[in-house]
This record gives structure tokens, sequence and C-alpha cells, in this order.
């Protein structure tokens, strides 16, 4: 977009930005543009209620303006995710080299280098009114149009020298995120990567079970692209992923078993510890990013629904083995078909999709048509017996 406005011969680029945080690459690339820019670029952050924290609070000390609207904040960009037993040395290195370049981007402008380095030594954070008393930012506008009439006039310093911005009569040109780059914005959400990451393990396991199914292989296998995709783009604790990867597994491995729910319990405990370590990396994260976990509400619904799926699986196994076992033609005892051919005392019954030698339990005439219960099977023959008009039935034609 900057490339874009210098080639147009802009007069002034306003990035509007309310972020949590992003990746370090990002930020870096970000910074580099705008501090190359022969254009003015003035970072707003916007709307009421937006924020610029940790990486956004780098990008909006770069812009040759800072701006932001009322009820907005900025700060809290110390390194996350340094606890446990990461080594000291390298948690030192990442706050120091994230306080060396936000004094950098600071005092390139003459802004508050001392409060930038405590921001990420201490993940302090401020108002827009504070920001504007402590010289953080530039200016506090109500809207872009307030932005545009407090900046006419002001003069800038880029790599193209000193610029008289005037820029209140300019012609404006919005540029918003594409569907591409929206769908992709939305992948980069720790929930989203956790379901599809769950999804996929699933749907690749049940072709796997069920090969030819082709529909849950098909749906895991484009769950799972998406997936690495999106942990691609995050902190990812991969000891997490082999979590909720075994947790498939193991839930699969119930189906195939007695039921006794060993294997189904073990995959509910790997699906809450993956949950809850899949973005928690051992070695220190990016200075910029913020604090990105999945939501524990959808660990615990993921949870419940595993739960209630395998304590389903075990019902149906124990109450399967209190059932008497029936082999051969005694499982068809008390099932339905219906008379294909007039009983006289014998002919034909249709049963399971099938045409049946067949006779009348009591020697009568059981017309076409009518719905009978298998009484008794003797030997390729059925024995029948006409069902009562309003009696349930359990057909198996």
């Amino acid at each position: 977009m900057i490339n874009e406005a210098a080639d147009q011969n802009a007069r002034l680029v306003v990035v509007q930005i309310d972020t949590p945080g992003g990746l370090d690459s990002s930020m870096r690339e970000i910074t580099q543009a705008i501090l190359a820019s022969p254009v003015p670029v003035a970072v707003y952050v916007t709307p009421a209620g937006a924020r610029a924290a940790s990486a956004g609070l780098f990008i909006l000390l770069a812009g040759h303006i800072a701006a932001m609207s009322p009820s907005t904040n900025t700060g809290a960009a110390h390194p996350v995710g340094l606890g446990g037993d990461v080594d000291e040395t390298a948690a030192n290195k990442a706050v120091n080299d994230a306080a060396a370049t936000i004094r950098t981007l600071a005092e390139q402008h003459n802004r508050n280098a001392a409060w930038a380095e405590q921001a990420v030594r201490e993940s302090v954070s401020i108002t827009e009114k504070e920001a504007l008393e402590l010289n953080v930012i530039d200016l506090v506008a109500t809207s872009l149009e307030d932005l545009l009439r407090q900046l006419d006039g002001q003069t800038v310093e880029t790599t193209a020298g000193s610029l008289s911005l005037q820029v209140s009569d300019a012609p404006r040109h919005s540029v918003s995120m594409n569907f591409a780059e929206q769908f992709l914005h939305v992948l980069s959400d720790p929930n989203i990567a956790y379901i599809l990451l769950s999804i996929g393990s699933i749907g690749i396991l049940a072709e796997l079970y069920n090969p030819g199914a082709l529909f849950p292989g098909i749906t895991g296998a484009i769950a799972l692209i998406l997936a690495f995709f999106s942990l691609g783009n995050l902190p990812t604790n991969w000891a997490g992923v082999a979590l909720v990867g075994l947790a498939a597994v193991l839930l699969v491995a119930e189906l195939n078993t007695d039921g006794t729910g060993v294997l189904g319990a073990g995959a509910v405990v790997a699906f809450v510890l993956g949950g809850l370590i899949l973005f928690r990396p051992f070695l220190p994260a990016s200075p910029v990013l913020p604090d990105l976990h999945v939501d524990p509400r959808l660990i615990g619904a993921t949870t419940v629904g595993i739960a209630g799926f395998v304590l389903l699986v075990v019902r149906q196994v124990v109450r399967s083995r209190k059932a008497p076992l029936l082999t051969g033609h005694e499982q068809f005892i008390g099932q339905i078909g219906r008379v294909h051919q007039d009983l006289r005392p014998n002919g034909r019954v249709r049963f399971q999709g099938q045409l049946w030698y067949a006779r009348a339990h009591a020697g009568e005439e059981i017309a076409a048509g009518q719905d009978v219960r298998i009484v008794e099977v003797d030997g390729l023959t059925l024995v029948v017996e006409p069902v009562k008009p309003g009696t349930a039935t359990n057909r198996a034609k």
C-alpha cells in the first residue's frame, strides 16, 4: 500500500489500526516500509475502544504522525511466553532486543523513548489522553476528517526531506483487505486453528478406519492444511499439536476395543492438555506478540462433546454384552417382513430386501401385502404369523 502511494504521488497515507499484536517479522516489515516511505504516513488508532498493543505500539511509533481516537489505548509490549523453564539469557535477549527497537522508533520522531522502553520492560499501557501528555503520540482526533484537518499545513520529515502537508482538499482513496486477506486473517485465530486441527485429525483417522468413505478424508485433509497454515502464523507449541493428534488416534482406537472407556478417557485428557499448551511455547516468543491461547470455553465444549461420545460408545458396548447373542437364522425371530405372494399356507415373503420361501404358522391364508412376524426358521423357509392391525412393527424388508 505504501509503495503504491509513492507511485501515485499521494500526499499522505493513513494507516488505521486496532490490534492486540502480531508476528515480529510482519511488524518489522511494516515499520521498515513506513520509515523508508517518501510519502508521510499517519498511524491512527481507531475507532473508539480500539488498541495498539504489542506490535501495534511499534507500528504507531514508527509513523511520521502518531494519532489516536478518544477512548483508545496503547502499550503492553512486554515479551510474552517467557515463563516456566525458559533460559534466563534467552528471555533477557528478547526483552532487550524489543526495548532497543522501540527506543529507536520513538527517537526517530522525537517521541518519549523512555516511556516506550517502559512499555516493553514493564508492560504498561496508557490511554490516548495520557499518550498525548507524555509525548508518545502527536495528536488525538475524533475522526479521519478531524485528523486531516489537524494535519493540514504541518511539516513532517521523510526520506524525501521536509514536506508540508496539504491534505484538507486531497482526493481520498480507501484500501481495505480483499476477500483472500480477510479469509487468511480469520484463519490466524487460535480458536479457529484448534477447531481445524481437531476436525482434520479426526477426519483423516475416520477415513483410515473406514476406507472409501471419502467425505471424512477430504474434509480432514482440507481442515489439516488450513490448520497448518494457521499454526504457521502463530507461536505454536508442537507438543500441543501432537497431543491433539494423539487424542484423535485414541478416540478412533476406542471404537475398535471392547468399550472399557480407558482409551476414550485418554483422548479426553489429551484434547484438554493439547488445547491448553497449544500456544504456550517453551522458548521465548516474539516480543511483539499478544498473549495467545485457545478460549477455555472452546476447550470445555470440545471436552464435553468428546466425553459424551465416549460414554455413548461405552454404553452401547455394555448394552450389547447384556443382550442375548443370536447367531445365524436365530436373529430373524421376531422381525417383520411383508407377504409378496399369497401364503396358502405356502408362498413367498420379502424380508431384508430378499424373497424367502415362507409358510403360515397356523396354516391359514395370508394375503399379499400384509405384514407378518417371523416366529420360526425351518431350514430356508420362514414360518410366519400375521401382524395384528395397530401393532408396532420393526420391518426389515
